[in-house]
């Protein structure tokens, strides 16, 4: 995922936080699902093995090869890396059928089941049998049982989870079965980006969810689109007359958050490092510690991405990332660069960059302020950029919180449709 030779997607690869443990990458299947992923992968810039939260939809496996091992026999065996190997038709807990692997990773592999009990379909992520993806499992399961039980109704986009049990060693998580992610959705539509009122619809609902996280004192901390996956991503192909293409119209705009593998209550130890690189927010990059406004920032992004069709810092570089920042968003206030622990990027109280660098060639090609972004200057639009400089805010003292940010005006017309019905 994410690895398309598109002038971005590219970028994707990598940088992401958790664990120090050597893993493979990952592969996946033809098949639209949820699976929250964790894998690893070498920060350039960051010196250190992390583990990735992501989500495998569906271009992760060969089509000719779906990663079910092919055998009849009735039991499992663990491969030499610690997966579970398992065929077509077996079943757990003597009640999930294996219908198709889904997708596969460094934290195990994701298969579409048949529940017996009730007749429906599920995914099950099957956890590598290694103590440290253990741990993380059952952190997430913790997290999920939270949800659910502050959430019995399923009013918030949260993803549901069904179940969760012990196979041979191997920790199984079992969830509702969604569709592709949001940002697999727009690889396969040509990174053709969201328009306005669809972003507003799904935005609230992620923003929904997230408070709601907040609320109850956790924070996600690996907010992406990879991470934010339709119910369902059935579309209708409409012909574009300005494009004169083909575009893909989703029929329902019904967003979910998944991945809570990284999510961190208030009272639980931070880790110093949290996010994916290009949603990572500046208190976390200058190591100023972080709270609960770090996801304001990474769904900033988010919402940038979903507007441009694009990543909004096309970077792996730590030091460029935050030139970015200061090219779209204006310089980094002063007392943020002196209160850092990383006083390697600074000179003279701002950001120690050279402007006649190659780099900043690249920046000035690829970045500009935020406002100038705006494709057209529809009140709309001007609501959803106003929306967005509050959430790219350098200062967590001054950045929106999500509970404001739901009552931002670029939301009245979502919250005036449902005072009427």
């Amino acid at each position: 995922m994410g690895k398309e030779d598109n002038g971005y997607g590219s970028w994707r690869d990598g940088d992401e936080p958790k664990t120090d443990v050597h893993a493979d990458k990952k592969t996946g299947s033809n098949q639209p699902s949820l699976c929250n992923s964790l894998e690893i992968s070498n920060s350039p810039d960051d010196n250190s093995l992390q583990l990735q939260s992501a989500v495998l939809d569906d271009n992760a496996v060969n089509a000719d090869d779906d990663g079910v091992k092919k055998s009849h026999e009735g039991r499992s065996e663990n491969d030499e890396e610690g997966h579970l190997a398992y065929h077509i038709g077996f079943v757990m807990k003597e009640r999930y059928e294996v219908v198709v692997t889904l997708g596969a990773g460094a934290f195990g592999k994701v298969v579409e089941c048949i529940d017996r009990d009730k007749e429906e379909r599920v995914a099950v992520k099957i956890v590598r049998n290694i103590e440290c993806f253990r741990e993380v499992a059952k952190s997430e399961i913790a997290v999920l049982e939270e949800i659910n039980s502050l959430d019995e109704d399923n009013t918030f986009a949260c993803v549901r989870m069904l179940d969760w049990f012990e196979h041979e060693g191997h920790i199984c998580i079992v969830f509702e079965l969604l569709g592709l992610s949001t940002f697999e959705f727009l690889r396969q539509n040509r990174f053709l980006p969201f328009n306005v009122e669809q972003i507003r619809h799904m935005a609230f609902q992620i923003f929904r969810a997230v408070c709601f996280l907040h609320r109850n004192q956790l924070t996600h901390t690996d907010l992406k689109p990879e991470n934010i996956l339709f119910v369902c991503s059935d579309y209708d192909l409409q012909h574009n007359r300005e494009t004169k293409r083909k575009e893909r119209k989703l029929r329902s705009l019904d967003v979910k958050v998944v991945d809570f593998g990284t999510a961190t209550f208030d009272h639980e130890h931070h880790e110093s490092l949290v996010s994916t690189r290009h949603y990572r927010a500046p208190e976390v990059i200058l190591d100023l510690g972080w709270n609960q406004s770090c996801d304001v920032w990474s769904l900033g992004c988010v919402l940038m991405e979903f507007y441009l069709g694009c990543t909004l810092f096309p970077t792996h570089d730590t030091k460029e990332h935050l030139a970015m920042m200061e090219k779209i968003l204006g310089p980094i206030p002063p007392h943020l660069l002196k209160q850092t622990r990383k006083q390697h990027y600074v000179h003279n109280e701002r950001l120690n960059w050279d402007e006649q660098s190659s780099s900043d060639d690249y920046i000035r090609k690829h970045c500009k302020p935020l406002k100038q972004y705006m494709l057209r200057k529809s009140e709309e639009e001007r609501q959803l950029f106003d929306l967005l400089g509050c959430m790219l805010e350098y200062d967590v003292y001054r950045r929106i919180t999500l509970e404001e940010a739901l009552w931002h005006p670029f939301f009245s017309p979502l919250r005036t449709a449902k005072q009427r019905s």
